[in-house]
């Protein structure tokens, strides 16, 4: 799936996203905003940020930047943010995943909220999500990934050659995004409907800026 795909599905999707693929991932959503309200923060990343559909969920004193390549889903998300007055959203900001324009060490919390599967080049995704989060930060993710036997994985096989037509990878494989090495989970569990979605929970170890010889910047986590 390249990028101008992406934003072709995402342009068709953008009038009725909130009513169908919105409502199909609200579970995976909530499950992610409610783990931030508790355990993350202050600086949160949304990649992917969409519509917005997540935005009116973060408790105050966040501070959230919302990131995504479709404009047409940026102008949904900021209406949102105008009409409900919505405080902890600092910025939304048209971007590429792929590179965030953001240094190092940004934020104490990165989510990404069924986007993993739509981006090319996912492995490069999540390695710029683990290069802007702090160390000893969490990468929080909801996403679908691949069955490999039964009716969902049946499913999963069918669907994969309309990748570029529908939005999203149905075959994408939980290992694609588990090879960064400075990334280990700490969470995961499966979500509803019918356990089609994980909830995954990475931190980023501070191994890497000791060695360094930096400062560690502390992640505001419980």
């Amino acid at each position: 799936m390249d990028i101008e795909a992406v934003k072709s599905s995402y342009a068709r999707w953008a009038p009725i996203y909130d009513r169908t693929f919105g409502a199909a991932t609200h579970a995976g959503r909530q499950r992610v905003v409610d783990y931030i309200n508790r355990c993350g923060g202050p600086e949160v990343l949304e990649v992917g940020v969409g519509t917005g559909l997540a935005l009116p969920h973060y408790r105050a004193g966040l501070r959230v930047t919302g990131i995504d390549y479709s404009d047409e889903m940026l102008q949904k998300a900021r209406k949102k943010v105008r009409e409900r007055r919505l405080d902890p959203v600092t910025a939304l900001l048209q971007m590429d995943a792929r590179s965030l324009d953001f240094p190092d060490n940004r934020f104490d919390t990165v989510a990404a909220m069924h986007i993993v599967s739509v981006v090319p080049e996912p492995e490069r995704v999540i390695a710029e999500m683990a290069r802007v989060c702090k160390p000893g930060g969490r990468i929080v993710i909801s996403n679908h990934f691949a069955e490999e036997s039964g009716f969902l994985g049946l499913i999963s096989k069918l669907s994969a050659p309309l990748a570029n037509i529908i939005g999203w990878h149905s075959d994408f494989e939980l290992a694609t995004i588990l090879g960064e090495p400075s990334l280990r989970v700490i969470e995961q569990e499966t979500l509803p409907p019918l356990g089609m979605m994980t909830f995954l929970v990475m931190e980023k170890s501070k191994a890497e800026a000791v060695a360094a010889g930096k400062d560690v910047p502390l992640a505001e986590t419980t």
